[in-house]
């Protein structure tokens, strides 16, 4: 494991708010692009960022949803992360506008959804957590500046399960959660290969769990399994005091995303807007694990997405 993944003591924590994390950095100027940045802590990326004075770009599946949520704040285009048409016909739209990509934050996603198949018949976690963001990326590099950051939106949960190389899409039995976790490790160990390969023209990437937060992700959990895992109350109301509110889960994406705390970094778990520390636990509660972070799984894994989206911005031949 990197010896990079520890603590850097960044002065921000579990409470802190991306708008204290942005506090006295002028994004004017910039351009930033944030997958899921409609709803739940993707909206208050998205508040905060143009807060700072930068220019969001907002891909949405429901861009007149997206529209409303983001009015006068942001610019909304369409893109299903599940089809990989759409992947490009967002791609292509971005990259004739002659624009650059200062900040990529990819935090759209599912989580614990019944059995679902999209495209040649993926299983949706990873095709659309993972698959569809490593498309884009590779798609709009050509827009990526040096300097440039890329988040991706990991999660605890990715203590549950690392890759599971001869299933990839559960293809011998489904379980949701275990789905999930295999799609939060592909969005570290994406992050892991992106910087290794990005590094040289000045782009360096991270992942990042954001914490636990109430907000439309958890659409495919009902209220008594949230009530068993102690989450909420009977009445629907949150019971657990370590879940965040959206504004304090968005802080730790906005923070990978901008802080110069992190100059010269890259390839790094963070969590509460610091680089998260080793674990071997598997309790989605603090900490990331060998597996998601590990150079040669990310590799394998880059090489396992490129082949089948067929897109690789750092391929000896284009694709």
């Amino acid at each position: 494991m990197s010896t990079a993944q520890h603590k850097i003591g960044s002065g921000f924590g579990h409470r802190s708010t991306a708008r204290e994390v942005l506090s006295g950095i002028d994004l004017s100027g910039r351009l930033a692009i944030v997958t899921g940045g409609y709803s739940g802590l993707g909206l208050e990326t998205t508040r905060a960022l143009a807060a700072a004075g930068a220019h969001v770009v907002v891909p949405a599946r429901r861009p007149a949803e997206a529209g409303e949520a983001v009015a006068g704040i942001a610019e909304v285009g369409e893109l299903d992360l599940g089809d990989l048409a759409s992947v490009r016909r967002f791609a292509d739209r971005f990259l004739a506008s002659g624009r650059g990509i200062d900040i990529f934050i990819g935090g759209a996603g599912i989580m614990a959804c019944p059995e679902t198949r999209v495209g040649p018949g993926w299983e949706a976690h990873f095709a659309v957590n993972h698959l569809g963001h490593h498309a884009l990326v590779n798609r709009l590099w050509p827009s990526i500046r040096p300097g440039a950051r890329v988040v991706a939106v990991s999660s605890a949960g990715h203590q549950l399960s690392g890759m599971r190389w001869d299933d990839v899409h559960f293809e011998r039995g489904y379980d949701r959660w275990l789905a999930y976790a295999q799609a939060k490790t592909a969005n570290a160990l994406f992050a892991v290969h992106l910087d290794a390969l990005g590094r040289e023209q000045g782009v360096r990437a991270f992942s990042v769990h954001p914490g636990a937060i109430l907000t439309p992700l958890l659409r495919h959990l009902t209220r008594a399994e949230m009530v068993e895992r102690g989450w909420v109350d009977e009445h629907g109301e949150l019971a657990d005091p370590e879940f965040k509110t959206p504004e304090q889960g968005a802080a730790t994406q906005v923070w990978a995303a901008t802080s110069s705390q992190l100059d010269g970094l890259g390839g790094l778990y963070a969590e509460d807007c610091d680089i998260a520390e080793p674990t071997a636990r598997a309790d989605m509660v603090a900490g990331v694990r060998e597996h998601a972070v590990d150079p040669g799984e990310a590799a394998r894994l880059w090489a396992l997405s490129a082949r089948l989206t067929g897109v690789d911005a750092f391929a000896a031949a284009p694709r």
